[in-house]
């Protein structure tokens, strides 16, 4: 399981932080740190995010489609 997929836990939202965390090996807690560090920025850190939840796969279904 190496891929880009939101988890079933450890979500505070919908789970793109921590599945970017896992994806890359960070903690959870830091990746979010670092997008509400990046929300004091100008750009469309709230659009990409909404983009994320929508492209990347839940878990469930990742699983469910591996059988």
């Amino acid at each position: 399981m190496n891929g880009l997929y939101r988890p079933r836990h450890g979500r505070m939202i919908a789970g793109v932080c921590a599945g970017l965390a896992r994806r890359f090996g960070l903690s959870s807690t830091t990746v979010r740190l670092l997008f509400l560090l990046s929300c004091l920025l100008p750009g469309p850190q709230f659009v990409v995010y909404l983009v994320l939840w929508v492209m990347m796969p839940s878990e469930e279904r990742r699983m469910a489609g591996s059988r």
